[in-house]
């Protein structure tokens, strides 16, 4: 009995170690490197694969135009997340330390490093973007020495080229018994739009920060006003370690009127706020975004990308904050930072199944700019309210005139209908709905009715437009347009039902009447006039997911049709729609086939950031991630929104995976679980 128990114990020790290898992404590997950004919702420090480097800093939802010719842009924060160590004279760099690692905490957000210099000093450290302080970033170092040595630490903030006049400091502030350094740099934004404060300070871990003799003395040195830079000297007795951390916060006008003396509110807070409270409470607050969690057990690879999606999704977005997420999130510039249909259709619906208040952000954002896309249906001689195809901060069309897509892709305001109707299902909030939600839906009915054109049959087409698949451009009754926007008007009456408000007759008689073009043997056609083209992504197979439009033997011969369609560079969100089709079909090979090319041939090393296509670089692409979750939640998961909420119906799992748990799922916080037989 002993030796069982005892091998019972081992088994249940390896089961713990091998689910916690799921929540830790782990590289010795610095060839071909790509990082993964830390982030809260409101900045995204993205680091690199260099000791105490930063590659740049993403505020999210401050922007300033491309040039004086050019479209808005989504700012580089400076960058405070750059030090310098010298350790005996010399300086730390990729070239002189050994035995380098970093690690990915996906259940606490942190990015650690550990490496060896010679044989003097073993170093840690692990940045935070402090979920629970958004606007500040945290960097907690270890500096372990196996012989006497003295150590000099830089502190920086770089503020980009692209800054205007910016103005450098180091100043002592002090209160009655507290003394708190602060080295800040204040600047315009390229073309002046905004000023951008920010401020930094060391923090000693083992040392009362009330007493200003007890620390190591500190040394400005401004190389210019866009290198702005703080240093302490400090000898470290052989066996013992220095422990510290440096931290800043970056604020702009676009949230505080005085971003300069705000950021310096923040770091004081960091710097008097002793460092277990600090960073326990991020980590209660990322623990708190876990209950919404999808497990998987027997294909650890599956888990690892699966969460590592989801980190993502919980990274870029926040529940205070009404704000959205663009297609590379907080990780880059990429796409100006804008919003398009990648929320509504690719990220919103995993978060609305794992996290309602993220969800609500998301849709509150539209909220917030329904009278801007009222005003562009009037402006371009419609009703009701249409939605730009790429959005920032003002909710104006912000996408570059050259596109077509900015002027004719319509879709994106029936998605902002599915995703505000999709919420009310799952959270039944009937306020929200009379507030928000129905304002909403009216505006884009109302829409619909004025960009349909009635035909000689009495039928209705939807005239000149760049579909899903952009690769077809000023097209006649696209099948994804047209079936939204049926979706849209059939919602709109759905929810005047719900708060006892007659609909408008005329929402009912155009969703009915919309044209959905077919081939003779019943296909979709993808538009009014395609003949087999290759597609840039899903276009038709949306009717069938998410929309529930196309069923039966239709559904069939469209996923057969187009899914040998769709092409090699296209992004990989296409896929994920087949695949979800396949899983609800019964067919799981076929689904776990196109799950795993939705997103592996996008991975990037050593973590494993997705990129947009298989052909492109330029991680992290958030809107594949999206996909790929939707595939395990509504495909082998079983989840549907219904009227009812959230259900589930016929789960089903690849023979490569074990179980299936989904977790923290719908307001009631329920969990799913599949298991194979």
């Amino acid at each position: 009995m002993k030796n069982i128990a005892i091998i019972i114990l081992t088994i249940l020790s390896l089961t713990a170690i091998a689910q916690n290898d799921g929540w830790n992404i782990s590289t010795t590997n610095t060839k071909n490197y790509t990082g993964i950004v830390v982030a809260n919702g409101r900045i995204g420090v993205l680091p690199s694969e260099n000791p105490f480097e930063v590659e740049h800093i993403i505020l999210n939802n401050v922007y300033d135009k491309v040039d004086s010719l050019g479209v808005s842009k989504i700012l580089l924060g400076m960058n405070f997340g750059n030090l310098e160590i010298e350790i005996d004279g010399e300086k730390i760099s990729a070239t002189n330390i050994s035995d380098w690692k970093q690690t990915l905490n996906m259940k606490e957000a942190g990015f650690s490093t550990s490496f060896k210099f010679k044989n003097k000093v073993l170093i840690t450290y692990t940045l935070y973007a402090l979920r629970n302080v958004p606007y500040a970033g945290y960097m907690d170092v270890s500096i372990k020495a196996k012989e006497k040595i003295k150590v000099k630490v830089t502190g920086k903030i770089e503020t980009p080229a692209e800054y205007l006049n910016p103005m450098s400091s180091f100043r002592i502030l002090k209160d009655i018994e507290t003394t708190m350094p602060i080295l800040q740099t204040v600047a315009k934004s390229r073309l002046g739009r905004h000023t951008v404060g920010t401020s930094a300070t060391f923090i000693w871990h083992d040392i009362n920060s009330g007493k200003e003799n007890q620390r190591p003395k500190l040394t400005h040195n401004k190389i210019s006003e866009y290198d702005n830079r703080v240093s302490f000297e400090k000898e470290i007795k052989k066996g013992t370690s220095l422990e510290f951390a440096w931290t800043a916060a970056e604020c702009s006008t676009q949230d505080f009127s005085d971003p300069q003396t705000e950021s310096e509110r923040f770091v004081i807070f960091n710097l008097l706020t002793p460092k277990e409270d600090l960073l326990n409470q991020h980590k209660a607050l990322w623990k708190t975004l876990w209950e919404g969690d999808i497990i998987i057990e027997g294909d650890l690879q599956s888990q690892q990308d699966v969460r590592l999606g989801l980190y993502h999704l919980y990274s870029f977005a926040r529940g205070d904050s009404d704000l959205s997420i663009s297609p590379m999130g907080l990780s880059s510039q990429g796409y100006n930072g804008h919003i398009f249909w990648d929320t509504e259709l690719w990220m919103f619906p995993p978060l609305l199944v794992l996290n309602q208040d993220i969800a609500k952000s998301l849709v509150n954002y539209r909220s917030d700019r329904l009278d801007a896309a009222k005003r562009k249906a009037i402006n371009f001689g419609y009703k009701g309210a249409m939605f730009p195809w790429e959005s920032d901060d003002t909710g104006e069309e912000a996408t570059p005139a050259w596109a077509l897509t900015g002027t004719f892709e319509h879709h994106i305001t029936s998605d902002v209908a599915i995703a505000f109707w999709n919420y009310y299902r799952v959270t039944k909030d009937k306020q929200w709905l009379s507030e928000k939600g129905y304002p909403m839906l009216k505006e884009i009915a109302d829409y619909w009715v004025s960009r349909s054109t009635k035909n000689n049959d009495g039928s209705y087409s939807i005239k000149n437009v760049v579909g899903a698949n952009e690769f077809a451009q000023n097209i006649d009754d696209n099948a994804f347009t047209n079936g939204s926007a049926i979706a849209a008007l059939q919602f709109a009456i759905l929810a005047a039902k719900e708060l006892n408000i007659e609909p408008k007759t005329d929402w009912n008689t155009v969703a009915k009447k919309i044209k959905i073009h077919k081939f003779p043997d019943g296909t979709t056609m993808e538009h009014s006039k395609y003949d087999g083209e290759i597609i840039k992504q899903a276009d038709v197979n949306l009717l069938s997911y998410p929309l529930n439009i196309i069923k039966g033997e239709e559904l069939l011969k469209d996923l057969k049709y187009y899914e040998a369609k769709l092409a090699a560079e296209g992004p990989a969100m296409g896929k994920s729609v087949f695949a979800v089709i396949h899983a609800r079909l019964g067919d799981a090979e076929n689904a776990f086939r196109l799950f795993k090319g939705s997103y592996e041939a996008n991975k990037r090393p050593p973590f494993g950031a997705l990129s947009e296509a298989a052909t492109s670089n330029n991680p992290y692409f958030v809107t594949g991630a999206g996909g790929m979750i939707q595939i395990v939640l509504f495909g082998f998961g079983g989840l549907h929104f219904t009227e009812d909420g959230i259900i589930q119906k016929n789960p089903i799992l690849p023979k490569q995976w074990k179980s299936l748990k989904i977790t923290g799922v719908g307001k009631e916080k329920k969990t799913y679980e599949v298991k194979s037989e």
